[in-house]
């Protein structure tokens, strides 16, 4: 029988099919560019010539599938810029505005508008506040100048009923109807004053006698022909008295 050829020996001397050189024991490093790209171990195995040439064009379309996405990379990054950066400038703000553009020239007449506008606003509320302070203060005159009018109306009547008063008249239903005037009429503020005895007040008093006497020792209401009255710190009509002055 006719012997088969045998395959040669990986570890013998020589070199292997395909013109390959033995393959090394150690680990393989591929470097490119600076940077490890792959790291195998050959086994005795991949020493056959059938298993270096593929394992030696992966290695190569690796590396220029490498290089091809460097490049991509780099492309898509830009060349780093060497000036300042380049940004959108800000919308400027209303106040920063030119006065020489039509814009800064239109908010300087509406801000001076404006404060025109404020200023009549402050003069006029300054005003209104002085006239209800001036209307208050007449209305009250009024209503005090209409309420004294009614009242030194009827001080003839409480006249009367004191000098009724004095001479014991006023008694039974006539003298609570004489006091019950004098307390409505109070309520109005109406108040009588003039007492004998009471120290002279010339503002408050009107003098129609005078004499002398030992017992004062000032001017003094002796006498009170008619009693005086006030309308809250108003004068509404003055006592008529006698005085007596001391000797």
């Amino acid at each position: 029988m006719t012997e088969k050829p045998r395959a040669a020996d990986p570890g013998a001397s020589g070199s292997t099919p395909g013109g390959s050189e033995p393959a090394d024991d150690g680990p393989r490093v591929v470097i490119r560019n600076n940077r490890k790209l792959g790291r195998t171990e050959e086994s005795p195995a991949a020493a056959d010539a059938g298993a270096d040439a593929p394992a030696e064009g992966l290695v190569e379309e690796a590396e220029v599938m490498v290089d091809e996405i460097e490049a991509e990379a780099t492309a898509l990054d830009g060349p780093a810029p060497t000036g300042p950066p380049v940004v959108d400038a800000p919308a400027q703000p209303v106040d920063g505005s030119p006065t020489g553009s039509p814009l800064g020239a239109e908010l300087e007449a509406l801000r001076a508008e404006l404060d025109e506008r404020t200023r009549d606003l402050q003069r006029v509320s300054a005003e209104y506040a002085n006239y209800r302070k001036r209307v208050d203060r007449d209305r009250g005159v009024v209503q005090e100048q209409a309420t004294g009018a009614v009242l030194a109306a009827l001080l003839p009547i409480l006249d009367d009923l004191d000098r009724a008063r004095e001479h014991g008249d006023l008694v039974g239903p006539f003298g609570t109807v004489a006091e019950q005037l004098t307390t409505a009429l109070g309520k109005f503020g109406l108040t009588p004053f003039g007492e004998k005895g009471d120290p002279f007040d010339p503002t408050r008093h009107e003098a129609v006698a005078h004499q002398t006497s030992p017992d004062v020792d000032e001017p003094t209401c002796v006498q009170v022909m008619r009693r005086g009255y006030l309308l809250g710190e108003r004068l509404l009509r003055p006592a008529m008295v006698a005085v007596a002055d001391p000797e």
